[in-house]
């Protein structure tokens, strides 16, 4: 490698700090206003150069910059933004952007840069869909949760909409808010159905879509297949997150990934608050494993009695929990047996 570059990006700009390995210069400065095209014209003084390295932290916006250098032909790497930090050790100066660069093109030049995975665009493109149904999924949970507080204010009936079709449940509701809700309350039980009826189907039209790539993945289907409780959007999801050769080199580390782990603090023999979720992972997939897990307390399980005793000794909840580690370890072990074909479409 001959030049060597480390990027920090912000929305406003973007400050580089690169190096020319052979003769020593080095080339400080930021893109102002920085977007896809400006970045990408920005790039053009490494035209038919095959020897340019640059590195970016993993965070957001990261994804058109790498796309960018890629486009370029330039080796692009993925800084891990915890580990980045923490390999910047005692912070003895103030930490600027110029310093942040710095240090990703010192880590990069020394090897020693901690790397994220760099899945390729339609996985990216399926993540992003998933993020977006899990959106909607809250979104509706929020609204109906609303629609709750109200008739509990104002001291209406309580609304079961269980076994309704969606224009039951909503009749039913305009009829107990005509009955014991201010006008006030009414209007906002109206207009909470209304974005319920919007978001309902937008989550149909996108449930649909995530299906078919579901059907059609092979690591999706694979792990439907292989794994109870997981359906086309969770296999599709561990696909999208945990896929692809040599992704994890061990089934405790995407584990942790997933943000299912449990934190403990303990120092010179003294443990410190009880253990909690570190719920550092992608949150879509978190949920999604979370739901799948659940599946177990089913009598036809086959894990149904390990998630009977957990539950009865401590709760569902932590029996769910329990489960979805398991199903993030089984994965990883069958999506390795795939490798990058588990991103093949068939």
């Amino acid at each position: 490698m001959t030049i060597v570059g480390g990027l920090d990006i912000h929305r406003q700009q973007i400050t580089f700090d690169y190096v020319d390995t052979i003769t020593g210069e080095v080339t400080r400065g930021q893109i102002g206003h920085a977007d896809r095209r400006r970045f990408a014209a920005w790039l053009r003084r490494f035209d038919d150069r095959d020897d340019v390295e640059f590195a970016v932290e993993g965070c957001t916006g990261w994804r058109y910059v790498i796309e960018e250098l890629v486009r370029a032909g330039i080796t692009p790497h993925l800084a891990e933004p915890a580990d980045t930090s923490a390999a910047r050790g005692r912070k003895r100066h103030a930490k600027t952007d110029r310093t942040d660069a710095h240090l990703i093109r010192d880590l990069l030049l020394q090897r020693r840069l901690p790397e994220c995975y760099i899945p390729p665009s339609d996985i990216l493109e399926l993540r992003a869909l998933l993020e977006c149904y899990q959106d909607l999924r809250r979104d509706h949970t929020a609204w109906t949760q609303r629609i709750h507080a109200v008739l509990f204010h104002q001291g209406a009936p309580a609304w079961a909409s269980h076994g309704m079709s969606s224009d039951q449940a909503g009749e039913q509701l305009r009829r107990i808010a005509a009955d014991h809700v201010s006008p006030a309350g009414q209007t906002q039980i109206d207009v909470a159905l209304l974005m319920l009826e919007a978001t309902e189907a937008e989550m149909s039209i996108l449930h649909a879509r995530l299906e078919t790539y579901a059907k059609h993945l092979r690591g999706a289907r694979y792990l439907s297949e292989k794994l109870y409780g997981v359906g086309p959007l969770t296999a599709l999801a561990l696909t999208c997150w945990l896929g692809g050769a040599g992704r994890f080199s061990s089934s405790r580390k995407a584990v942790r990934f997933t943000g299912l782990d449990i934190t403990v603090h303990s120092s010179a023999g003294k443990r410190g608050s009880p253990g909690r979720l570190s719920r550092q992972g992608p949150p879509a997939l978190r949920w999604l494993l979370y739901e799948a897990g659940k599946q177990h307390g089913r009598g036809s399980a086959p894990d149904h009695k390990y998630y009977a005793t957990v539950k009865a000794r401590i709760d569902g909840k932590r029996a769910a929990l329990s489960e979805a580690r398991k199903l993030v370890r089984h994965a990883v072990h069958l999506l390795n047996e795939l490798g990058d074909d588990a991103f093949i479409y068939d």
